[in-house]
C-alpha cells in the first residue's frame, strides 16, 4: 500500500464527510431538530467534534483498504464500485441504524430515510473509489 492507496484514503474519508454533511447536516437536519431532546446539547456535540473526524477518516481508510484487497485489477468498473459500497452499506450503516431505531425513540420513517440515503452515499463512495483505482500503476514514459 503505497502512496495512492493513503491519498484514495484521504479523498474518500473527505467525500465521506461531505455527503455526510448532506445528508445528515441538510436533508435531515429538520428532523434531528425536531427531536433535538434525544440528542446532545450543541455545545456538546461541538466538543466531540474530533470524533467526527475520526469516524470519517476510518471510513475512508478502511473502505478503500477493503476496495483494494478485493480488487485486483486496476481497471475502472463502476458498477463494481457501485456494488462494493452498496455492500458497504448493508454491512454498517444500515444495520446501525437498524440498531440505533431498536434503542432510541427515533420514528420509522427518520431510520428508513436514514437507512436510504447513507446507503446512496456509500454506492457513491464505492463508485468514487472505483474511479480513483487504489491499485492503478501510474503510467510513465517509454525510455528511448
Amino acid at each position: 500500500m503505497g502512496k495512492r492507496f493513503w491519498i484514495c484514503s484521504i479523498v474518500v474519508s473527505v467525500a465521506a464527510m461531505v455527503l455526510g454533511l448532506i445528508v445528515h447536516g441538510v436533508i435531515l437536519r429538520a428532523d434531528y431538530i425536531a427531536l433535538a431532546d434525544l440528542y446532545r446539547s450543541r455545545a456538546e456535540s461541538s466538543a466531540r467534534a474530533p470524533w467526527v473526524l475520526t469516524a470519517y477518516a476510518l471510513i475512508g481508510f478502511a473502505m478503500t483498504w477493503l476496495y483494494y484487497r478485493l480488487h485486483e485489477g486496476d481497471q475502472m468498473r463502476l458498477r463494481s464500485g457501485l456494488e462494493f459500497g452498496l455492500a458497504i452499506g448493508l454491512v454498517s450503516f444500515v444495520p446501525w441504524h437498524i440498531l440505533v431505531y431498536v434503542g432510541q425513540p427515533l420514528p420509522l420513517s427518520l431510520m428508513l430515510r436514514q437507512s436510504l440515503l447513507d446507503l446512496v452515499a456509500a454506492g457513491l463512495l464505492g463508485m468514487l473509489l472505483a474511479w480513483l483505482r487504489p491499485r492503478r500503476r501510474v503510467l510513465t514514459a517509454p525510455d528511448g
